[in-house]
Order: structure tokens, then C-alpha cells, then sequence
């Protein structure tokens, strides 16, 4: 069992590191709102497959033996293409999200995934007899969490920087948390058995690919920039920040620590993204501060994730362990 004691130094200097890292995503996705946020998110994952591919090659080598047939076998495909699915609707959803609301917003409801899974954890335990209920915890916190949501919710039309808090622009993050659900699900699956670069590489490529038929269909700018508009100077260093930062120092990051510490610590060290992101928006982005409600409401999410994350590491104690969601 991975314990808090014994971690080495370079390990809690990783996760700082990386939650530093995820959380920059947001405030670096705004520098370019000229893009069309579908054709932005495809953008950022198509330079993070570049990325991760021969990391997947390397693993492959080495692993080719024990998983090609797994591989092959028809379960593993679904649920590769499922996580892809899911990658690119969190995504598009969310980078969405980030025109149409303030910074913080958009990071506090993208982040309320573990509101959502106790939610849907009721319904299923209804439908499934072997499948458990939320603990009293799980639903207190999920209250907690929604009430805090609410609360943030009143600063509607508040101006932070250069955007405007509204209903649709919040309704879009937690749309991109619901989605992340199913990315979750799907990764809770297959990296029981595969390595981290063979799992994120293909579902990270077929979430860039199916974002590219949808910006052409809905987003009319779409033409302006083509599929490959981020190799071009101006784009191409938000983006490689984006992959870099957020994507390989930050979620991979997050995952390294997962082999020295306890999930517990990584998730929650994760919930405090919308407090960090938010920071690093208003110091180097100047994207303005979060507006009073948000400031009650916002600390009340986190709290309520928190003791959700707390209370289901304690429900799953004698079942197998569960890792960080690692949306590249």
C-alpha cells in the first residue's frame, strides 16, 4: 500500500508541479478565443498526440508481448473509442465554456465531477443490486458542493476581466464535468491492465479527429484557420504551452505521483485547480478577480468536492484503487 511516509522529496515537488500545471490550462486556452473553441480543443489535442506517440511506441516495445492480444479483443476497442468520445465532448464542451463565462467559472464547474459520479452512483445502485450506494458523506458533500454552486451562480452578469458571468457559459463547464464522467469510466477500465502512453495516445487522437468534423459543421469560422492552424507562429506557442504544460507535465505528471502516493492526495490536490488557475489568470493574464458570490460560493464547491473525494477514498478502501482522471 502506497503511504504519505517514505515519498521521496522530487515526488511532492512533481505534484505541485503538475496541479500547477493542469490549472494553467484555462487561462492559456483564452489567449487565443479568436479560434473557434471545438477547433481549439482539437488543436490542443492533436499536438498532444504528436507528444505522447513515441512515448506509446516505446511502450509498446516493451509491453508488446503481454497486452496484444488484449488489445485486439472487442471490449478493449469500445471502450478505447468510448474515452476518445468523451475526451473530445469534455473538451469541446468546456474550452466552450471558457468564451462564454469567467475563468474562475469555468473551472469551478468543469472540476464538479465528483458531484456528478455520487449523483449517478444513486441512480445506478437503484438499477444494480451489486453496484453501492453513495455513503451519507458522499451525499452530504454532494450537497454541500451543489449548494456552493448555487451560490456562485448569483453573480450572473458579473464582469471578471474581459468576460461576463452567465447562465450558459456555467452550464457548458458542467456539461464538460458530466462528460469527463464517462472519460473517467473509461480509463478506470483499461488502465487496470494497459500503460498510461498505449491508453492516452489513441483516445487522445480519436478525440482531436472527431473535434475536426464538428468545428467544420457548427463553427463558421472554422475555414479561417484549418485543421492545422497551430502550426503557425502566433498559435504555436500557446499551444505547445498547452500540451506541454498542461498535458505533459500536468495530467502526466499527476499520474507519475500516483505510483509513490496515495490517490487520495493527488485528488485532492486537484480539487484546488480553480483556485490556482484563477490565480495564475489574474497575475499573468490580468483575466480580473471572481465577483462577491463567487467568492462565498466558490470555497463551499471546493469544500464539498473535497469531502466527496475524502469520503469515497474511505467507502473504496477494500476495493480496488482508483486513479486521477488524466485528460491529456
Amino acid at each position: 500500500m502506497r503511504t504519505i511516509r517514505g515519498t521521496p522529496v522530487w515526488v511532492w515537488l512533481l505534484l505541485v508541479a503538475a496541479v500547477f500545471g493542469v490549472s494553467s490550462a484555462g487561462a492559456l486556452f483564452q489567449q487565443v478565443d479568436e479560434v473557434p473553441p471545438l477547433l481549439r480543443a482539437s488543436w490542443r489535442l492533436q499536438l498532444t498526440s504528436l507528444i505522447l506517440a513515441p512515448m506509446a511506441v516505446v511502450q509498446w516495445i516493451v509491453h508488446r508481448d503481454e497486452i496484444s492480444d488484449r488489445l485486439m479483443e472487442r471490449n478493449t476497442i469500445f471502450w478505447i473509442f468510448a474515452g476518445g468520445i468523451f475526451l473530445a465532448l469534455h473538451f469541446g464542451a468546456w474550452v466552450a465554456s471558457l468564451d462564454e463565462t469567467s475563468l474562475t467559472h469555468s473551472l469551478l464547474f468543469v472540476t464538479a465531477h465528483p458531484l456528478i459520479i455520487v449523483v449517478g452512483m444513486t441512480l445506478v445502485a437503484k438499477l444494480m443490486k451489486n453496484y453501492r450506494s453513495p455513503s451519507k458523506l458522499e451525499i452530504i458533500g454532494a450537497c454541500i458542493g451543489f449548494t456552493g454552486a448555487a451560490l456562485a451562480l448569483i453573480d450572473y452578469g458579473d464582469q471578471q476581466g474581459d468576460r461576463t458571468v452567465t447562465i450558459w457559459g456555467d452550464f457548458l463547464a458542467f456539461l464538460g464535468a458530466m462528460f469527463v464522467v464517462g472519460y473517467i469510466v473509461s480509463g478506470r477500465i483499461l488502465r487496470k491492465w494497459m500503460p498510461i502512453f498505449i491508453y492516452a495516445f489513441p483516445v487522445t487522437l480519436i478525440g482531436a479527429l472527431l473535434l475536426i468534423p464538428a468545428s467544420y459543421a457548427i463553427e463558421p469560422d472554422y475555414h479561417k484557420f484549418g485543421v492545422l492552424g497551430w502550426v503557425e507562429g502566433e498559435y504555436f506557442r500557446w499551444f505547445l504551452a498547452l500540451a506541454l504544460i498542461a498535458g505533459l507535465l500536468g495530467h502526466t505528471g499527476l499520474n507519475t505521483c500516483l505510483r509513490y502516493m496515495p490517490p487520495l492526495v493527488v485528488s485532492t490536490s486537484v480539487t484546488l485547480e480553480p483556485i490556482i488557475g484563477s490565480i495564475i489568470g489574474h497575475l499573468l493574464f490580468n483575466t480580473g478577480l471572481p465577483g462577491f458570490w463567487t467568492w462565498i460560493g466558490g470555497p463551499i464547491l471546493i469544500v464539498g468536492i473535497i469531502l466527496v473525494v475524502v469520503s469515497s477514498s474511505e467507502a473504496d478502501t477494500n476495493n480496488e484503487t482508483s486513479e486521477v482522471a488524466v485528460d491529456v
